[in-house]
């Protein structure tokens, strides 16, 4: 192993004990990443994608404990797949908030998804937590495996939304949180559990900053406008 790679394994590898239990910086680092990536995004700042990105290839490594033989060792492989999912669709929000920005606007207009849409994401939920329910069951995930079928779900559907300026992406993200901070403490995954609890309080407060940009930007473009919700 060369002197840089042994430094990289090094610092990966580096873990913080709290309470007898080790906890890795990489799981600290990551976290620190993806919030930073849901405050830019509330403010809609393009930069809010690349950082995320970031947070989540730290943390795939860190939710494949098996794999890469971390302290707490399990694997959640539906946090881990919404790692995956993030860097895509991250790269989808990405290069659509661009685009908006260098058409002389701002990256994304916050607006209600109509009645619809909304319609569908609930059936696309549905069938993605049906068909993956049994699916990370079959492959080892840890239990209950309907909420990391869920937590993966959401967390696409959510990602989804905010990269087409749907409000309710952000409801979206407190039902994530609502499962996933039970699931990541029976893990003894206590950073991302922490970083959960506050993303519910963050979300929140998202939530109404988006709401009310919706209704003056909308408002603003469209003096006849009315809210779906």
């Amino acid at each position: 192993m060369s002197g840089f790679a042994e430094v990289v394994d090094t610092a990966l590898n580096q873990t913080l004990t709290i309470a007898g239990h080790d906890i890795l910086w990489r799981e600290i680092v990551g976290n620190s990443f993806g919030l930073a990536s849901a405050i830019g995004g509330m403010r809609r700042r393009v930069w809010a994608w690349p950082v995320g990105i970031v947070g989540n290839v730290l943390l795939f490594t860190v939710f494949l404990g098996a794999a890469f033989n971390t302290p707490q060792g399990e694997n959640l492989l539906g946090q881990a797949a919404r790692q995956v999912m993030f860097v895509v669709v991250s790269a989808y929000g990405w290069v659509r908030w661009t685009r908006s920005r260098h058409d002389g606007g701002s990256p994304v207009t916050p607006r209600w998804a109509t009645w619809r849409e909304r319609a569908a994401l609930v059936v696309v939920a549905a069938v993605l937590v049906g068909v993956l329910t049994p699916v990370f069951s079959a492959l080892g995930s840890f239990p209950p495996v309907w909420a990391d079928a869920w937590i993966f779900t959401g967390s696409l559907l959510a990602t989804y939304a905010m990269a087409r300026g749907w409000v309710d992406f952000w409801l979206v993200w407190v039902a994530v949180d609502a499962v996933g901070v039970p699931l990541l403490l029976r893990a003894q995954l206590y950073p991302s559990a922490v970083l959960y609890l506050v993303y519910g309080a963050f979300v929140v407060w998202g939530f109404f900053v988006w709401a009310k940009a919706s209704r003056q930007e909308q408002t603003v473009a469209d003096p006849s406008y009315q809210e779906v919700a």
